[in-house]
């Protein structure tokens, strides 16, 4: 029906939906340093017309000096361009879909592992992009209080709540293998 730069939008039968164009997936990163803290940012998002908290994220493909890039070596870039933190090792955890109703992309999650700070983060040319370190054990209070502002929250910040919404009784008696 269309394609951008970044975007197709397409039809199939009566279904319409949107994909990534020439090939171009996203890595998406969960990192907690060795204190407890997991690496979150926030930045602007256009579709929703506010900030949004998330993992650090990014394109892989997306720039003609990265098309061949791995998936491994684009989330470590995204993670230290976004957060100014660099992981000793990556470890991918596998890739999932966040909208698979409305859009055909999927994203790889990756594991940060022996984070060292090594900048200010920030991301690259206008991203605008604020990094947040908060205790693994208080994101559910923090995620309460930025939703209560007013940010939007992306649903990859469900991996985070994952305990916290299935509570302890329920972790318990429920096989994960």
């Amino acid at each position: 029906m269309w394609e951008g730069r970044f975007i197709t939008a397409k039809r199939q039968g009566r279904w319409e939906y949107v994909s990534r164009s020439r090939g171009i997936r996203a890595a998406v990163i969960l990192a907690v340093d060795s204190e407890g803290h997991v690496i979150l940012v926030e930045q602007f998002r256009v579709p929703l017309g506010r900030r949004c908290i998330e993992l650090p994220a990014g394109l892989v493909g997306d720039h003609e000096d990265h098309l061949d890039e791995e998936s491994a070596l684009a989330a470590a870039r995204e993670l230290e361009e976004e957060t100014g933190y660099r992981a000793g090792r990556m470890e991918m955890i596998g890739d999932f879909h966040s909208s698979p109703g409305m859009v055909s992309e999927s994203f790889t999650l990756f594991r940060a592992h022996d984070l060292v700070k090594v900048g200010e983060g920030g991301g690259v040319d206008s991203e605008d992009i604020v990094v947040h370190r908060v205790p693994v054990s208080d994101i559910a209070q923090a995620l309460g209080r930025w939703r209560a502002e007013g940010y939007a929250m992306d649903v990859k910040l469900l991996a985070l709540l994952g305990p916290v919404l299935l509570g302890p009784a329920l972790l318990e008696t429920t096989p994960l293998g």
